[in-house]
């Protein structure tokens, strides 16, 4: 199972932090994302970080904005959200897979992550 938190009303420009903890399972061997659904669109990937930490992948839209980190002694991962625009509005999830996140952008291998979290409210807007 995982439990999600952090989300929240934000100004733009503002910054957001969302954690993700892991009960049941050890997040050690699964490379673990975050995606976002917007309302009428697509669940589109985030980040994902593999398994190892030693890659983590980001979408364009939000390079240079989020950072994604995972802390296997804690169990959890979070997603450091900086500068965070109206286009950021979305509902976020968190995901974890033991396959590693290859082709985690695509809408199969989004829809293979084998646990997911509930699902934390982003809004965006002055």
């Amino acid at each position: 199972q995982l439990v999600e938190s952090g989300g929240g009303l934000v100004q733009p420009g503002g910054s957001l932090r969302l954690s993700c903890a892991a009960s049941g399972f050890s997040l050690d061997y699964y490379a673990v994302g975050w995606f976002r659904q917007a309302p009428g669109k697509e669940r589109e990937g985030v980040s994902c970080i593999e398994s190892t930490g030693l890659s983590t992948n980001y979408a364009e839209s939000v390079k240079g904005r989020f950072t994604a980190s995972r802390d296997n002694t804690k169990n959890t991962f979070y997603l450091q959200m900086n500068d965070l625009k109206r286009d950021d509005t979305a509902v976020y999830y968190c995901a974890a897979d033991p396959l590693p996140c290859t082709g985690w952008g695509s809408r199969g291998r989004i829809a293979d992550f084998s646990a997911w979290g509930q699902g934390t409210q982003v809004t965006v807007s002055s």
